[in-house]
């Protein structure tokens, strides 16, 4: 695997080398040693699956608070995403500054994204599907996030974001928003 830092301190564009012959290939996509080794956090308390409908669909920008703050890895496994990590950590070098990249089914690129920045993604064809694994189990009263649309964001969704749920729309800016705190 290749590890390639991103604009967002601690965001990681994970890039597997797939060998294959004339029946496919076969790549490597996670491995905790290499991981801990390129200063990522390995441990995987849960995997979940996404499938949007809609191309276009905007989910996020969530993120879980202290204790329950988590890295997470993703992955496009059906169709195309534009996936989008934001530096919500006051601490941090990179605070207030987006990263995003497309990710798709063909090629197994993944987003490692660190505890505490916020995640989000739009549907770049209909019936995509983001599998992403999460250093921390979901934990609902730790859930927080920012709006899609914060103007000093800025995001450069590639399409009209659409379908938007009601809970994400009453997100609130980065300013409004409670942050994490930095580490102890």
């Amino acid at each position: 695997m290749r590890f390639e830092p991103l604009e967002v301190d601690g965001a990681v564009l994970v890039r597997p080398e797939p060998r294959g012959d004339d029946r496919g290939w076969f790549a490597r996509v996670f491995c905790a040693e290499e991981f801990a080794a390129n200063g990522l956090e390995p441990g995987v308390a849960q995997v979940n699956l996404a499938t949007t409908v809609e191309a276009g669909t905007v989910r996020g920008l969530h993120y879980q608070l202290p204790p329950a703050a988590e890295a997470k890895l993703v992955r496009c496994v059906d169709g195309a995403i534009f996936d989008v990590v934001v530096d919500n950590r006051p601490w941090s070098p990179t605070f207030g500054r987006w990263a995003g990249v497309e990710l798709g089914a063909e090629d197994a690129v993944a987003l490692y994204l660190p505890p505490g920045c916020a995640h989000g993604y739009q549907a770049l064809t209909d019936g995509a599907r983001a599998l992403y694994q999460a250093s921390a189990p979901y934990t609902p009263e730790r859930e927080r996030g920012i709006h899609h649309a914060d103007p000093e964001l800025a995001i450069a969704w590639p399409l009209p974001p659409r379908n938007i749920s009601d809970k994400d729309r009453a997100l609130p800016t980065l300013r409004a928003a409670e942050l994490p705190a930095a580490p102890a």
